[in-house]
């Protein structure tokens, strides 16, 4: 079953990209951010979407480089007192309502993401009044008023396994708002649901037939791909999933070639789990007039270390806030998903 909400906020305000740093700069930049963690007992949490410099810096000070389920994991449970969320801001936001008594900065308050700007929380919030029977699950990219107003929140590292063991239970699903990543599990899962419309702009950018036209020049090669992705892309897929488990199925799959479906930030991490490897990335729509992210978030690309150092010399405009309403309604979604998690990691120790 699926019943579709109106496409809504289809077209995005992009930013500017960063002004490229000279070396020294770079080098300046990363000295003084490494002194300044230390001075604010921060610690810098970074998106594998990130550049990879942003994540090297991450791991050099001793944060950590992950996908957003981990990432929110990582934060809460970190001793530092304030948190440097190199991402988008929904990730800023959950950190926040993860930890409330901590200090969240973000190198950019802007930096956001179109799944949460195509997903308005009044509009979002009268479609699930339509539908009141229905458990409502969101994506985490969404605002913190969205995942208020959600029963679950899932990543997509977990987002199968959910909308599974609410299947068993009989519940159907309202599903929101990424309606690539809604399909793969109406298929995977078989569980009734209705889908909110929108799109990720990096992921719903791959083509299946260039990507066929790859496959062909390079036959020895692996698809990995991301639900985000079309459904004709993820059929040619040799791998499909989240950003972590995309990383394990390069370094399972025998393939010396990859062709990767998601985010080109990923091959900063994928390559360093598999250093033998050739990482390609999944053709797009091209550098032309419409391509709009050319396999990397524009958002994701405002973290530079000019915009990391700003934050930690000077927190007015950066530092996230959450309603203290708003938090405590998401905070019931996210706990539900993060408990879910770790009692299935129960279960896979046990079974080990």
């Amino acid at each position: 079953m699926s019943t579709l909400s109106p496409i809504i906020g289809s077209d995005y305000p992009f930013p500017g990209k960063p002004v490229e740093l000279s070396e020294q700069e770079k080098i300046d930049y990363k000295a003084k951010i490494k002194k300044l963690l230390v001075e604010k007992d921060a610690v810098l949490v970074a998106h594998y979407y990130t550049d990879p410099e942003i994540q090297a810096l991450a791991e050099e000070t001793g944060g950590y480089v992950s996908d957003s389920l981990d990432m929110a994991r990582f934060g809460r449970d970190h001793p530092a007192k304030t948190l440097i969320i190199a991402g988008v801001r929904f990730m800023g936001e959950t950190a926040k309502i993860l930890t409330p008594f901590k200090t969240v900065l973000m190198p950019e308050l802007e930096a956001t993401c179109s799944l949460d700007v195509g997903c308005p929380v009044d509009e979002f919030s009268a479609f699930c009044d339509q539908h009141p029977d229905r458990a409502v699950v969101v994506y985490a990219n969404t605002s913190a008023a969205v995942k208020a107003r959600a029963d679950w929140v899932v990543t997509s590292s977990i987002a199968l396994e959910i909308v599974e063991h609410l299947d068993s239970e009989g519940k159907k699903i309202i599903w929101g708002p990424d309606r690539h990543l809604g399909s793969y599990i109406e298929r995977e899962t078989k569980a009734d649901m209705i889908m909110w419309q929108g799109d990720c702009i990096v992921h719903d950018e791959f083509k299946a037939s260039a990507l066929r036209d790859m496959k062909a020049i390079h036959p020895d090669a692996a698809i990995l791909v991301h639900p985000e992705s079309p459904e004709s892309v993820v059929k040619l897929a040799d791998a499909v999933g989240s950003t972590s488990q995309l990383i394990k199925a390069a370094q399972t799959l025998p393939n010396k070639k990859l062709i990767v479906a998601t985010d080109t930030g990923i091959f900063y991490k994928m390559q360093q789990a598999c250093p033998d490897k050739e990482m390609m990335p999944a053709p797009t729509a091209g550098n032309g007039a419409t391509c709009r992210s050319c396999a990397h978030c524009p958002w994701m690309a405002m973290n530079g270390l000019k915009a990391i150092y700003n934050a930690l010399t000077d927190a007015s405009g950066h530092e996230i806030d959450v309603d203290a309403d708003v938090a405590k309604g998401a905070l019931i979604s996210l706990d539900r998903m993060l408990n879910f998690a770790a009692e299935q990691q129960l279960k896979v120790k046990g079974n080990a």
